[in-house]
């Protein structure tokens, strides 16, 4: 048998596999590492096949391109999205993930994009990285062509925590339903969540429907983790380090290189809708910026009362929301906020809270846009909604102290102008700001030249060339 590591090319002396979780904002972060190691790397030693579906491929490469724009050694390879022929979206996000992972779980699936790719680049493939979410096949593909393999986790150290400990929790706590009274409890068992509630954690642990693909495939992670022969976490070290040496001890060669929304500058982009034009005739800090990312929407119930409290505050907001949800609104809605409020269906997020005239975000707790919260120094009013929302919500409320979860979890008229009041007119809300300020610090350090996250970098970049 062939040796895999055989350099057919006399240029190129190490060929990484990098597969990527196409789905909500899991694509960009991984090929933001891919593209910082690229950078690093020797371009004429080093290449970078990037596997994903077309609408991924897409969405993340210049249109028609398949090869990065600055990093030549990066090039695009397509992965079967599992949808039939004539296959028509229902809406359902859960239903194409499950559509997806039974395609790239069919046997040889992945082996045989990564042998195209090794035939066009001309040299075998050297390392197996890839979204942790993926990981027991990736796995399982490293240990057949004999390569090691990296396995990088998006979202939080917190919420990769929580799942690397599954077994732990459904110990402690059982998968047939939380006794009443015990979802208040602390997770004080486990190293640095010891403010984390049962509540808090995602569904899939000890709660909801622990059967799902998504809740099988976590825990599928947690089991085969252990083999990697790294783990890259896109924080930094400094936000919790409780959590990351506590990773480290359980885990081989930790690398935190983040938050990869700082440390890789992003692509600038068009301020398509005039955003920051309308935000530079506001007053500092006194704009609400409103916005739940790609995935998450409010029930039309809580768009309309969010809708009420903005205009019941009296306060200007830019809102970025699709055309088609305004329906919800109350009556008259749109014309009585024509001079007070901006409604978009796109906004350039990180310029966006960069502005001075933005006071406090409005947010679904998705973990980058906690990030470039923090980057740009503004708390946030949050509504969970799904995956780890629950647990970032808690960390900006009562671990950073960033920030407040709308009460109960779900929007109302009063309950949100009550938020909006704690954060703009309160001291509470001035210390949030000097708290938000001090994090900022924190992270800046860390993603600094000589900072822990660029050394990281270069410690996995390392490890990758050993191979």
């Amino acid at each position: 048998m062939e040796d895999r590591n055989t350099n057919v090319n006399a240029k190129i002396t190490h060929h990484i596999a990098v597969y990527a979780f196409p789905f909500g904002s899991h694509g960009s972060p991984l090929l933001n590492i891919i593209r910082r190691l690229a950078a690093l790397a020797p371009r004429n030693k080093v290449h970078f096949s990037f596997f994903s579906t077309p609408n991924s491929i897409n969405t993340l490469f210049p249109k028609g391109s398949k090869f990065d724009v600055d990093c030549p050694n990066i090039k695009a390879y397509e992965v079967w999205d599992g949808k039939p022929v004539g296959y028509v979206s229902k809406g359902n996000p859960l239903e194409e993930i499950d559509l997806f992972l039974k395609a790239v779980a069919r046997p040889g699936a992945l082996k045989k994009v990564l042998e195209e790719a090794e035939e066009n680049v001309g040299v075998k493939v050297s390392c197996v990285m890839g979204d942790a979410f993926l990981s027991y096949l990736l796995c399982d593909l490293a240990l057949e062509v004999k390569v090691p393999w990296v396995s990088c986790w998006i979202p939080g150290e917190h919420s990769f925590c929580v799942h690397v400990y599954t077994d732990a929790i459904r110990q402690r706590f059982g998968t047939q339903g939380i006794e009443e009274g015990r979802e208040e409890e602390n997770l004080d068992f486990l190293p640095g969540l010891n403010k984390i509630r049962v509540k808090d954690i995602p569904d899939g642990i000890v709660t909801g429907n622990i059967d799902s693909p998504i809740s099988q495939l976590l825990h599928k992670m947690s089991q085969v983790l252990p083999y990697a022969s790294a783990i890259c976490l896109s924080s930094c070290e400094e936000l919790d380090p409780i959590v990351t040496n506590d990773l480290k001890s359980k885990l081989s060669n930790v690398f935190a290189v983040g938050p990869l929304s700082l440390v890789v500058a992003p692509s600038k982009v068009a301020d398509t809708y005039n955003c920051l034009g309308w935000l530079d005739q506001q007053r500092p800090n006194s704009v609400v910026y409103v916005s739940f990312g790609s995935v998450a929407t409010p029930t039309p119930n809580e768009l309309f009362a969010l809708a009420e409290a903005l205009q019941a505050s009296g306060l200007k907001f830019l809102w970025s929301m699709k055309d088609h949800l305004k329906v919800h609104f109350p009556n008259g809605f749109l014309e009585s906020n024509k001079e007070n409020g901006m409604i978009v269906p796109w906004a350039p997020q990180v310029d966006v809270l960069a502005h001075g005239a933005v006071g406090v975000f409005i947010t679904h707790f998705g973990y980058h846009s906690i990030i470039e919260s923090i980057a740009a120094e503004v708390p946030m009013i949050g509504r969970p909604f799904l995956g780890d929302h629950k647990l970032n919500g808690r960390l900006v409320e009562a671990v950073w102290k960033i920030g407040l979860k709308v009460e109960g979890g779900v929007f109302t008229k009063n309950k949100v102008v009550k938020s909006l009041d704690r954060i703009l007119w309160c001291d509470e809300g001035k210390k949030m700001k000097e708290t938000i300020k001090n994090l900022n610090n924190v992270v800046r350090k860390a993603i600094a030249p000589d900072g822990s996250s660029n050394k990281n970098f270069k410690l996995l970049l390392e490890l990758v060339m050993k191979t």
